[in-house]
């Protein structure tokens, strides 16, 4: 059975609560995921944790998630997690020193979110079909107008409008199945 199969699998019968299909979930994918915490956080005790909550959070919200991939999920949810954690250490270590510079670390914060989210916005745009994607990176990264696309690929206004459409909603429906609960405006 192919990875893609066993993770179905896997997923539908977490949510009905199987929790022999969880360890086997677990015992699967906790090194990488250590590896990943790891590799941000250069601690092993806070990588354990960091891998600890994720699956506890998973296993509490397996009814609620909606889930494509179990591996991009889990591996996200790492990464923001050993992110926020890293942001934690660093308050911490700021209080600890009695040094107020609060600006300065929420200017640390915001970059660190920024990157991690415009990182994994840039994999959900990849995952898109070509004609989509292209309209879409030339509506938001290169800055051109709905005319100066249609121009450009030779298609109609009004399809440049649908495939900005379709984009932005497959990326809003990544957001909210990584569990990103704010407003997404692009």
């Amino acid at each position: 059975m192919e990875v893609a199969d066993l993770e179905k699998h896997w997923l539908v019968s977490l949510q009905q609560g199987d929790r022999h299909v969880f360890a086997d979930i677990y015992d699967f994918y906790w090194k990488r995921l250590l590896g990943i915490a790891f590799n941000l956080t250069k601690d092993k005790q806070t990588a354990e944790e960091i891998v600890q909550e994720v699956f506890v959070s998973l296993w509490n919200r397996r009814e609620d998630v909606q889930i494509n991939l179990l591996s991009q999920y889990l591996a996200t949810a790492v990464k923001f997690a050993s992110f926020k954690a890293l942001q934690r250490a660093k308050r911490h270590e700021q209080i600890l020193n009695t040094v107020v510079v609060q600006p300065m670390f929420q200017q640390d914060q915001n970059t660190i979110d920024a990157r991690f989210l415009q990182e994994y916005l840039h994999e959900v745009v990849e995952t898109l079909p070509d004609r989509c994607k292209l309209v879409f990176q030339l509506s938001r990264e290169e800055h051109f107008s709905n005319r100066e696309i249609a121009a450009e690929l030779q298609i109609s206004e009004k399809a440049v409008e649908a495939n900005i459409t379709r984009a932005l909603k497959v990326l809003r429906m990544q957001l909210r199945k990584v569990g990103f609960i704010f407003l997404f405006f692009i």
